[in-house]
């Protein structure tokens, strides 16, 4: 494929960006109505059938994506199948006439591509993403699906049974899950079309039947309520024949799409309070809810600021108050949905450890009455505007987001103007608009206050449900019966088979320039962008497996504290500062390096760039904000934890590598937390962070010289130390002994199953087919596991492997979850496939496909700025040449079936193969044990991540 600059020149010359006038005063924002982003650019026809059809061309895209979004959701689920779209989302992915069942995605991910689908109350959505040869041939599978689809007891078996899966996972599985899609959910609306959570009830998913799924799609799917969106690398002229040839014979029923009478909705004229309790639950939380606006309301772009200056950044008030200053809560949310037909306004608190869920709920409530009561500053309005904007520009980069907000434009409003409007609506919005949109929606006399408690405070008698909305639900509408007869799939020989892909193009990859400071400080600078944004990401080297004993968290420590307080300012007026900006500084630190990065328009430059040097050259490490991260960090692990995926994946970690520095977690523990001094923080600063152990990484619209200017105005005057680079000895330690491991979490709603093996070093030959063999594995829907686990049973929402890749070595970790009952047959599932490579010879069309499965991410990748420039540091971090983004393809290309089963001789089998299980044990453990009579049992919470063997032994 073609890849050059992803904004089309026209494009900018019809609308560039402005360039920002400097403001004095560091926490003044710059004037937000300056900024012109890039309007988006379409063209619109409507076919016969009346399918619209919207293109958006852009000759510089290195790939095309194509959207095809339905107009019906979850608000149209039928009487007693909640969750019934996106089961029928679902379905429609799998099968059509000419299509076996998952083939689809396979062909897009033999192509490079991805794809994927997605539900809400309003649409349903199916999307790819493919490098432009293959665009015709996703036209004709979106023409199958929408003409020609197969819904027959097996698709629907499986499809039911994975649904379910995604519902424990997304739900039950996690500490808060029930509270943001049952709790908040039931209660955000009354007698409302969106009454009913769009992933639907367990209890009604099983009560659907196959009849429901054919009368569903011939009541719904159809030309007419489509919408199909192209953007990206294509010829317009082209595009319009093949939709001709693809859709336009494609009839639309002759029956209406079923109405549903809308309820009339009693307006909310009374408080309500709602305490539900849930397993699982490591902090308390509370919650509000207030009746909002629909997406075309007058008072959107107002709430949209709104909730900007209540929650959107550190310098929002409900983080200033509850969690910085108060110290009330580990994070504290307000956020305002609109819809189609109606919308709620929404916040949630997370209870700090230790403190009082009454005044948690006070500082909150405070927070609501004051911006009710008092106009808002103009600095806040400023900020909250540029941050929007700045949001809006970064998301507008690629096709595929330009085709987003298209697509959610329509389904919103039914305008494909809307999003260029709105940004003009958000510009003019007055402190009297906010003030009035805040009276007007956030009432005292409309509110729904929750409490979100643990199953174990429930006091006897009260029922599970006790969060249930009161108020009644509406009768939705049934759909009548199917009268066409049911499809199949054809007989091999008889299937159309799908069109052929055009002339390959080979991608350009981005010019990569390098200067070395005198200071040591390396600049390597890729323009990535013709907008006018940037990133800059400095690369420290050391990292997490740098981190004294006793000290776990100490690099990750340094590097948030860094921003939290530095050069004079404290942090309330650095974060002021960068969000006035439309900037932020990220940081953290992973096992073998410390990142600190820059994303600002690059018109701020000139006042974000001296914060940025005072984070990471004069950080003041003040002991109180020590402290307060001290407790946020403490709280984050507590919730963490209690996850079984996240408790998973740290005990295997352990396991892999046991005492050595890579075993560590990263983030610390509670204990090494606890610990942790200044002076640990101020002497890893002098120790690590120095310009000839650093790497400044620059993407985005800079032209290099810029790049390069910027680099010495902010770093040149860093003073590189008289003493040697400090280094870290043997990170990854020798080989542990592989064992089960099955942590019981009584409370978990899904079991976590992990499996980790060693793997070759990044510089060795054999890592290139290595990365094969873990697409092979699990990489994508077109791995083994997904393929096995849930294509074939449906035993979890998804199966995948990664190869984890550090200076140290990598790491091949496959993962998934799965109800507790069958956690057994997962784990044998995913051990097979691990066995698999070592018996069974991959054929030169599977590495073939896996390669171009492989090669479509990297490429996608570094399309982006944000993409190319992680490329770029981790080549730094891994000690490659920076040619490797040139040579990459070829060499990964290079894999050969051999090479695949040479490496999975030397790294892969189950009895080389760390596994974790954490769940609710009662419900497997006698099965595990039948199998792995030698695993070992834990309780959740005697796992001491501090001690290299668990505290097993």
């Amino acid at each position: 494929m073609i890849r050059i600059r992803p904004f089309r020149a026209a494009l900018l010359a019809a609308s560039a960006l402005a360039v920002l006038t400097a403001v004095p005063g560091a926490a003044q924002a710059q004037d937000a109505a300056a900024i012109q982003v890039p309007p988006l650019v379409y063209s619109h026809r409507e076919l016969p059938n009346g399918l619209d059809v919207y293109a958006l061309p852009d000759p510089t895209a290195g790939t095309v994506t194509v959207q095809v979004w339905y107009d019906v959701g979850g608000k149209d689920d039928p009487e007693g199948r909640s969750g019934f779209a996106h089961l029928f989302e679902h379905i429609l992915s799998r099968k059509t006439v000419n299509i076996p069942y998952g083939q689809i995605s396979t062909w897009v991910e033999n192509a490079g591509g991805t794809r994927n689908a997605s539900t809400g109350q309003d649409f349903t959505n199916y999307y790819e993403t493919v490098p432009p040869e293959y665009l015709e041939t996703m036209l004709w599978t979106h023409a199958e699906r929408m003409a020609r689809p197969v819904v027959d007891q097996d698709v629907f078996d499986a499809e039911r049974s994975i649904v379910k899966e995604e519902l424990r996972q997304r739900v039950y599985a996690p500490p808060y899950g029930r509270l943001g899609r049952f709790v908040i959910g039931d209660n955000s609306f009354d007698e409302s079309i969106y009454r009913r959570s769009v992933i639907g009830s367990i209890e009604e998913l099983d009560a659907a039947t196959i009849d429901d799924a054919r009368a569903f799609h011939e009541a719904y799917y159809r030309p007419a309520t489509a919408t199909l969106i192209v953007s990206g690398n294509f010829d317009p002229a082209q595009l319009d024949r093949w939709v001709d040839q693809y859709f336009g014979a494609i009839p639309n029923p002759d029956r209406p799409v079923p109405v549903f009478v809308r309820p009339v909705e009693t307006p909310r004229t009374q408080p309500r309070d709602v305490v539900a309790y849930a397993p699982n639950v490591p902090l308390p939380a509370v919650g509000r809810i207030w009746p909002g606006v629909p997406a075309d309301h007058p008072d959107a772009a107002a709430l949209d600021v709104l909730q900007g200056i209540l929650s959107r950044g550190q310098n929002s008030r409900l983080y200033q108050r509850l969690v910085y200053t108060d110290q009330l809560a580990t994070a504290a949310s307000f956020g305002a949905g609109s819809l189609e037909e109606d919308g709620s306004l929404s916040g949630t608190v997370i209870v700090a450890q230790g403190k009082s869920l009454e005044a948690a709920e006070a500082a909150y409530d405070a927070v609501i009455a004051e911006i009710r009561t008092n106009p808002v500053t103009a600095a806040e309005l400023d900020e909250a505007k540029i941050e929007i904007v700045a949001s809006e520009l970064r998301q507008r980069e690629t096709a595929s987001g330009r085709a987003f907000i298209l697509g959610q434009a329509l389904v919103a409003v039914g305008d494909p103007t809307a999003p260029d409007a709105n940004l003009a609506a958000v510009q003019a919005v007055t402190a009297d608009d906010v003030l009035r949109v805040a009276r007007t929606w956030l009432r005292d006399d409309a509110v729904v206050r929750v409490r979100y408690l643990d199953e174990s405070q429930r006091p006897e008698g009260v029922p599970e449900d006790s969060w249930r909305n009161p108020a009644p639900v509406p009768t939705f509408v049934s759909v009548p019966p199917a009268v066409l007869a049911p499809n199949s799939l054809l007989p091999e020989g008889q299937r159309m088979a799908p069109p052929a892909p055009g002339p390959a193009r080979v991608a350009a990859v981005p010019a990569v320039a390098e200067r070395t400071l005198p200071n040591g400080l390396r600049v390597i600078v890729a323009r990535s962008t013709d907008l006018p944004i940037m990133n800059a990401q400095l690369i420290l080297g050391g990292g997490a497996s740098g981190d004294p004993a006793g000290r776990m968290g100490l690099a990750s420590g340094t590097a948030n504290l860094a921003r939290e307080g530095a050069g004079g300012r404290t942090a309330p007026q650095i974060a002021a500062a960068l969000e006035s900006l439309g900037a932020s500084i990220g940081a953290g630190a992973g096992l073998d390096s410390t990142s600190v990065s820059l994303s600002a328009p690059i018109a701020s430059l000139d006042r974000a760039g001296p914060i940025f040097a005072d984070v990471v050259l004069r950080p003041d490490f003040p002991a109180a904000e020590l402290e307060r991260q001290r407790t946020r960090g403490i709280n984050g692990l507590r919730v963490a934890l209690r996850d079984p995926a996240n408790l998973a994946s740290a005990a295997l970690n352990r396991m892999v590598y046991g005492a050595a520095p890579y075993g560590a977690p990263a983030g610390g523990t509670a204990e090494s937390l606890a610990a942790m001094t200044r002076e640990d923080v101020v002497a890893h600063h002098a120790r690590w962070w120095r310009p000839d152990n650093a790497a400044l990484v620059i993407t985005g619209g800079m032209s290099p010289e810029a790049a390069f200017a910027f680099a010495e105005a902010t770093f040149g005057d860093w003073a590189r130390p008289a003493g040697p680079v400090p280094v870290v000895a043997d990170r990854a330690g020798p080989a542990t002994t592989p064992r089960v491991l099955v942590i019981d979490m009584p409370a978990a709603g899904q079991a976590a199953v992990a499996v980790a093996l060693r793997g070759p070093d990044r510089s060795d030959p054999a890592w290139y087919p290595m990365a094969v063999a873990n697409a092979v594995i699990g990489g994508g829907s077109g791995g083994h596991l997904f393929n096995e686990i849930r294509n074939k049973r449906g035993l979890s929402y998804g199966a995948y492997s990664g190869l984890g890749t550090r200076a140290g070595g990598t790491v091949l970790a496959a993962t998934t979850q799965t109800k507790n009952e069958s956690a057994v047959e997962v784990v044998g599932l995913v051990l097979a496939q691990v066995d698999r490579l070592t018996t069974e010879t991959v054929t030169d069309q599977a590495v073939t496909d896996r390669e171009s499965f492989v090669l479509g991410g990297f490429s996608r990748g570094i399309e982006t700025t944000g993409g190319l420039g992680g490329f770029i540091a981790d080549t730094v971090v891994l000690g490659l040449p920076l040619s490797e983004i040139e040579t990459y393809p070829a060499r990964l290309r290079a894999t050969d079936p051999a090479a695949v089963g040479a490496v999975a001789d030397r790294y892969l089998g189950r009895g080389r193969a760390h596994v974790v299980v954490v769940g609710n044990a009662a419900q497997f453990l006698d099965g595990m044990r039948a199998v792995y009579p030698d695993l070992v049992v834990i309780k959740a919470e005697d796992v001491d991540l501090n001690a290299a063997d668990l505290g097993i032994d």
